[in-house]
């Protein structure tokens, strides 16, 4: 089943629009991903997370 509930980043509204009202942007969906400990895919996120945490300034 598809969730309905969307959340925007810019200004934390939750709608069921796939395009904020307030602001214009786009939604995105409010529930994060089921947590499933024989996930085939959980070796790709965190080789993308570390990607992504690499690239920021640890000040």
């Amino acid at each position: 089943m598809k969730t309905l509930i969307r959340k925007c980043p810019h200004c934390n509204l939750y709608t069921m629009k796939n395009i904020c009202p307030v602001c214009g942007e786009k939604t995105v969906m409010a529930i994060p991903m089921k947590y499933s400990p024989s996930d085939k895919f959980q070796q790709y996120r965190i080789k993308l997370l570390e990607e992504d945490n690499s690239g920021k300034n640890n000040d």
